[in-house]
């Protein structure tokens, strides 16, 4: 992989139905400032984790990235962990990728059954990530364009729209007082933090794929930088461009407040145009959320976690096994949504939603401990490829940022359950860990 399927594949990863349908929904939620508060916020944490990621990565490049420091820097039961969150967070993001693109389809096919759609998407993926990691970057890199291009006309029409050149007369900076700075309460804006760094997370892709970089230190150092910028620029920019466009009540409440601000500029087949937008999203997420998974199972196999099976490589470098048993897990997450959507999934919902932030956690404590290691052994902070400034304060408040909005959620009575259900996971994790290593020393 180049620099520019790296930063694509972060893009890819973070940049889907999260910023083209919640954004709206978020400022609705918590008003036009709470919810740019909440997206700055977000941003800032983005780059307080991505810091910490890019010293490590650049170091270390392996694939598998943030579980592999987990486990050599906080303990093998912590990589282990790390590992089985973030396959769970993807095998349930690929399912309700393909469900969400295959109900989308039915605007031009209302004949032709979701599950179909589901089934072809499902190929497609299973194919592109089957043939070779060139292959795959290649594929999310033109998904990618399509995404970001959007984003991009989005911004131009927004502004522009702003500047006069439009019959709609946008109530501009006056979203931001009509109903007084925080209408729905400024709790609601810590209520938000939580989908927020949930829309961000994704980012930390471009640290897994470090070990099929052509040129890792040099790829990385790139596209890490470029990840942080440009996802800052897109997601603060399109919810101040919709905070200023669109009235907080009708914000993402019928329809993608992007159709809204394309209808606003006479822009014809709005409609049909961000859903065809919506639809590749989805599979950029269902693409970059296989090869996040498969590239955890092969982690887990390698480092003798799991079977070696999950380890082995087919001649062009894929662990096919681990994707086969990524996509299954991906159907699992599918059928418990349309069989179990009260309980099954919910559960996973409930997981993947907290994985993400205690993901980030640990990628904060590694570089911590991997900092504190490499001086201990003599190594000059100044020869690092990738340092984190201002250390450790970076890390440290990556760490507080993301336990206050663990805390937050715990007084969200929508949200508490990922507390309930994701930390007896987690607490799982670990003895399913020590129950393994406990067998393995009784046969040793």
């Amino acid at each position: 992989m180049q620099t520019r399927h790296m930063v694509m594949l972060a893009l890819g990863g973070v940049i889907g139905t999260g910023l083209f349908l919640s954004s709206g929904y978020s400022i609705n939620q918590a008003g036009p400032l709470g919810a740019l508060l909440a997206y700055m916020i977000g941003a800032l944490v983005m780059y307080l984790v991505m810091s910490c990621l890019g010293e490590l990565a650049v170091q270390i490049p392996e694939t598998g990235s943030f579980s592999v420091y987990a486990a050599r820097y906080l303990g093998p039961g912590t990589g282990y962990t790390v590992a089985w969150l973030y396959w769970l967070t993807w095998a349930v993001a690929i399912g309700s990728e393909f469900i969400g693109a295959g109900s989308l389809m039915r605007k031009w096919f209302p004949d032709v059954p979701v599950g179909v759609w589901c089934a072809v998407f499902a190929a497609a993926i299973f194919v592109i990530n089957s043939i070779s990691a060139r292959t795959f970057a290649e594929t999310e890199f033109w998904l990618s364009i399509i995404k970001v291009a959007t984003v991009i006309v989005f911004l131009i029409v927004g502004a522009g729209i702003l500047l006069g050149f439009s019959h709609y007369q946008a109530p501009g900076f006056s979203n931001f007082t009509r109903e007084g700075l925080f209408p729905t309460g400024s709790w609601s804006m810590i209520m938000t933090l939580l989908l927020v760094l949930f829309a961000f997370s994704g980012s930390e892709l471009v640290a897994v794929a470090a070990g099929e970089a052509k040129n890792p230190q040099q790829d990385l150092k790139k596209a890490i930088r470029m990840t942080i910028v440009r996802l800052s620029i897109f997601f603060i920019g399109t919810v101040l461009v919709l905070a200023m466009l669109i009235p907080r009540e009708q914000a993402g409440v019928d329809q993608s407040a992007f159709v809204m601000v394309f209808d606003m500029a006479g822009i014809p087949y709005a409609g049909d145009i961000v859903n065809f937008v919506i639809i590749t999203a989805m599979l950029s997420a269902a693409n970059s959320g296989l090869y996040a998974a498969s590239r955890m199972l092969w982690t887990l196999g390698d480092q003798g976690f799991i079977a070696r099976r999950y380890a082995r490589l087919t001649r062009k470098g894929i662990p096919l096994n681990a994707v086969i048993v990524s996509m299954i897990g991906a159907f699992a997450s599918l059928a418990s949504s349309i069989y179990a959507p009260n309980t099954v999934y919910l559960a996973l919902l409930s997981i993947s939603g907290l994985a993400a932030v205690l993901v980030w956690m640990s990628i904060a404590a590694a570089q911590m401990m991997f900092r504190r290691e490499y001086v201990r052994n003599g190594g000059r902070v100044e020869d690092l490829g990738y340092r984190v400034r201002w250390y450790p304060f970076i890390p440290i408040a990556a760490l507080v940022v993301c336990t206050a909005s663990l805390v937050g959620v715990g007084f969200d009575p929508e949200q508490r359950i990922s507390l309930y259900i994701g930390i007896p996971f987690v607490a799982w994790c670990y003895l399913v860990y020590w129950w393994k290593q406990r067998r393995n020393a009784l046969r040793g």
